[in-house]
């Protein structure tokens, strides 16, 4: 039996945890799964419920290393977890995706001579400007297993040169998390509550500091906002570091003369039944553009690059930056037009990529 860390921090780890940790425990004669809980993300309502929705167990470890600069968190994880390796001795270690929680975990273990599998490896948006990139590639460096979403993504890990035996292309996990909660997530009351009818509105998410800290950039992007915003309402889970840069930058007001309507952030199941509805999304987060993908939701991402490139080539998603013409006139023609462009689900992005994680796992 093999015993196995999972690491989880900040919130797009669970998505993907939770169907792998389903499995192992579904396969109890091959693998003993525990979860560690790094503290990236520490607040209760952005984090616990997140656990409660996808029905992940509770943690194993909590490390509790709460918010601070890269360097601190990533030191705080490491000093954390190493001691948690050294009693529990596992098989494997497995991290997801690429926050602070990701590189520090493996780094500690690519040290101790424990074996590291990487879930999502192989993403790049070619953007060493954005620290999730410096996590990627490092992560993926230093990893035994690297597990892939998609084909470019080996590509661009045979072009680093890593072997070829340690790449293994599997699928994309979020969409296991995505197929398996779509039924469950029918149960939230959101539409109802916030008066909303299918198809009749536009969803926002934006929180990266590229384009909430500095305030040209922001006033550009909800001027656009504003605009879109006389067509159907959009509504605007707002992230707390979002909420205090608008408040600092003065538009707050706004805000209120328009038609985004701001709302508190969401758990899962909640944020699942309020964006599969939407006639738009506009995120300048990752798993988004994924997910609008899989659902064949027209997604604006409001980014200069994207790490999926493949939610571009095949699916949803196109990219608009953050220039105010550029993302009006991709709405525009979006809400304008009754027909959606020719779009495809990716290769293997089935639902059933935690079972080929835990197959290679057994078979390594």
């Amino acid at each position: 039996m093999l015993k196995i860390l999972n690491i989880v921090g900040a919130r797009p780890n669970f998505m993907k945890i939770a169907p792998i940790v389903r499995e192992m425990r579904r396969r109890e004669n091959e693998f003993q799964p525990l979860i560690v809980h790094t503290g990236q993300h520490y607040d209760a309502a952005m984090s616990d419920s997140f656990f409660t929705d996808l029905d992940i167990p509770k943690p194993d470890f909590y490390l509790e290393v709460g918010s601070a600069s890269h360097a601190v968190q990533t030191a705080r994880i490491m000093t954390a977890f190493e001691p948690v390796v050294l009693e529990q001795k596992p098989d494997w270690v497995l991290v997801v995706g690429d926050v602070n929680s990701t590189i520090a975990c493996a780094l500690v273990c690519a040290k101790l001579g424990i074996k590291v599998a990487h879930v999502e490896a192989g993403l790049r948006s070619r953007d060493r400007s954005m620290p999730e990139e410096i996590n990627r590639i490092l992560t993926d460096a230093i990893s035994d297993l690297l597990l892939t979403t998609s084909q470019d993504a080996d590509e661009n890990l045979k072009t680093e040169g890593v072997a070829a035996e340690k790449i293994r292309f599997v699928g994309n996990v979020m969409i296991d998390s995505l197929f398996y909660n779509l039924k469950k997530a029918e149960e939230s009351k959101i539409r109802e509550d916030s008066e909303l009818n299918e198809k009749d509105y536009a969803v926002l998410t934006l929180h990266r500091p590229s384009n909430v800290d500095e305030r040209e950039v922001l006033a550009g992007l909800l001027d656009a906002l504003s605009a879109i915003g006389e067509k159907l309402p959009v509504i605007f889970p707002v992230h707390p570091r979002t909420k205090a840069r608008i408040e600092e930058f003065g538009f707050s007001e706004l805000i209120e003369n328009s038609n985004i309507k701001l709302i508190e952030p969401l758990g899962y199941l909640d944020f699942l039944r309020l964006y599969s509805g939407a006639k738009l999304v506009l995120t300048d987060s990752g798993a988004i553009q994924e997910e609008t993908t899989a659902l064949g939701i027209p997604c604006l991402t409001l980014r200069e690059n994207t790490q999926r490139p493949i939610t571009i080539e095949m699916g949803t998603n196109i990219l608009v930056g953050t220039n105010p013409g550029k993302i009006k006139e991709a709405a525009f023609e979006i809400l304008e037009s009754d027909s959606r462009k020719d779009t495809k689900i990716p290769p293997l992005w089935d639902g059933r990529a935690a079972e080929r994680i835990c197959d290679c796992l057994s078979e390594a």
